[in-house]
């Protein structure tokens, strides 16, 4: 599966969220670890869903970049 990860800098660190999982997110100070933080949340947070015998959402989020003149 591939979901679909947003990652917000903040003033001193990364944080990111997964749309089609609620509630799961991580923090991290640097672009690096946050890839890393977010990948080890997804595979946490499905593995809890499993074990509460909770449907695994099918990934539905689609991530688009827009680009405008300046």
């Amino acid at each position: 599966m591939r979901y679909a990860v947003v990652i917000e800098k903040a003033e001193g660190n990364f944080s990111a969220y997964v749309p089609d999982l609620p509630g799961c997110v991580a923090t991290a100070a640097t672009l690096e670890e946050i890839e890393s933080e977010i990948r080890d949340a997804i595979a946490f947070h499905l593995e809890g869903m499993r074990e509460d015998g909770l449907p695994i959402p099918d990934p539905s989020c689609k991530v688009e970049y827009v680009e405008l003149a300046a």
